[in-house]
């Protein structure tokens, strides 16, 4: 285990966490997922207080609070049956230490478990500051859209040394076609960004949710590629174009947004592409990401690395209809991207793996396992991949310590 990274598995109130810690110059930085207890009777209201029981359980073990969650995401089996329970469930737990207030940048999303007697599953950043407590400023977004999930849309700001970050998640865009609905998220976020003080220019990471894939991606990619080159964004940021179905029935897109503002005064950002000799880049098939961004953050250096397919170097799908094959070649395109940057599977501190059919679940905790890909949190879940013929992809974020300045200020 690398010494700026700490993992351990932990049971509590029935629920199994894996934890990796990433400890910084500024803060420790907790990365968790929470599978709620497995029982043959699935209630999602059951499962979801268990997990808010246990995540709070862990973020108080480790000296914080859930005013520490910076952003979470809630894989859900059935939206349209679970959500309400499950919402519910969290506001109660969340009530009773009087957590209500606080609004991470959340994302609830249709994705189901691969683990079938889950009706959800919990993933978690948080951020504890070693100095003075965590500084976060909301901000409402601004949307033409009247419908209460966009009403509920926000963004957070919070301060790590001098650096800002940037969390949004749940946007969503008013339009007849995924198009419109493309560049309308797009700005409510570049909106968002702006509130705070940011640009677009300073996301280094998207994560896009489409409700029909076949349908829909072809124009996702037109608008963001219109979007991007409007605003002069380049490079792109890495992300995850990805199928599942969002909260409301009248949105068939989602979009979450992490962006990075450095402190003005030395040491400087320093962000990069991320290549691998393995694959080719996206924007030479039409799809605006980059397939990797290293962001030399005040606290770490982070490694993100983009939703990640059995591609080849010509950016053809490689070995249709082979599960096993398909699995394999993900993960070589992974690790080439982490090799080019001193970094491995160790290094990984969060994951998150789509799997296009159910009944491949078994297989692939195999070939992760034989792989070393383990150790981390790895949510699994079911969602249609951006080809047909793709049965898996899997995105990542790995970390590299970052030595304390002489500036440090330690909030």
């Amino acid at each position: 285990m690398p010494p700026h990274l700490q993992a351990e598995t932990i049971r509590m109130h029935g629920c199994s966490i894996v934890l990796r810690r990433v400890e910084g110059p500024e803060a420790r930085e907790l990365y968790f997922s929470c599978q709620p207890p497995a029982e043959e009777v699935a209630d999602a209201g059951y499962q979801a207080e268990a997990a808010y029981r246990a995540i709070l359980a862990v973020l108080e073990a480790e000296g914080g609070s859930f005013g520490s969650v910076v952003c979470e995401t809630l894989f859900l089996r059935n939206i349209g049956a679970d959500l309400a329970p499950v919402r519910s469930a969290r506001g109660r737990v969340l009530a009773e230490c009087e957590a209500s207030s606080h609004r991470p940048a959340t994302t609830e999303i249709e994705q189901p478990p691969v683990n079938e007697q889950a009706c959800l599953e919990v993933s978690v950043q948080a951020v504890l500051p070693n100095g003075p407590p965590l500084r976060v400023e909301s901000f409402a977004a601004s949307t033409a859209c009247g419908c209460d999930e966009c009403a509920r849309s926000h963004g957070l700001r919070l301060h790590i040394g001098g650096e800002a970050r940037f969390h949004a998640a749940g946007l969503y865009g008013q339009g007849d076609d995924a198009y419109e609905q493309t560049l309308a998220m797009f700005g409510v976020a570049e909106d968002l960004l702006q509130q705070a003080g940011l640009e677009f220019g300073d996301v280094v990471r998207t994560w896009i949710h489409l409700r029909d894939m076949e349908r829909d991606y072809a124009d996702l990619n037109r608008a963001r590629r219109a979007f991007f080159e409007a605003r002069g964004i380049d490079p792109a940021p890495a992300s995850t174009g990805i199928g599942g179905g969002p909260v409301p029935d009248g949105h068939d897109v989602c979009l979450g947004v992490h962006a990075v503002r450095p402190d003005p005064s030395p040491p400087a950002l320093v962000r990069m592409l991320m290549t691998a000799s393995t694959l080719n880049e996206a924007t030479l098939y039409g799809s605006d990401f980059a397939r990797g961004i290293r962001v030399v953050e005040t606290n770490k250096i982070a490694l993100h690395v983009s939703g990640t397919a059995s591609i080849d170097e010509a950016g053809r799908t490689a070995h249709p209809g082979d599960f096993d094959a398909q699995v394999d070649r993900m993960l070589v395109n992974v690790a080439a991207l982490l090799e080019g940057q001193g970094a491995g599977f160790g290094d990984v501190v969060s994951a998150v793996t789509y799997l296009k059919r159910p009944a491949d679940a078994e297989r692939l905790r195999a070939k992760l396992h034989e792989a070393g890909f383990e150790g981390f949190p790895n949510a699994l879940v079911v969602a249609p991949v951006c080809r047909p013929e793709l049965l898996c992809e899997t995105e990542a974020l790995a970390v590299l310590p970052r030595a304390p300045s002489r500036s440090s200020s330690g909030g």
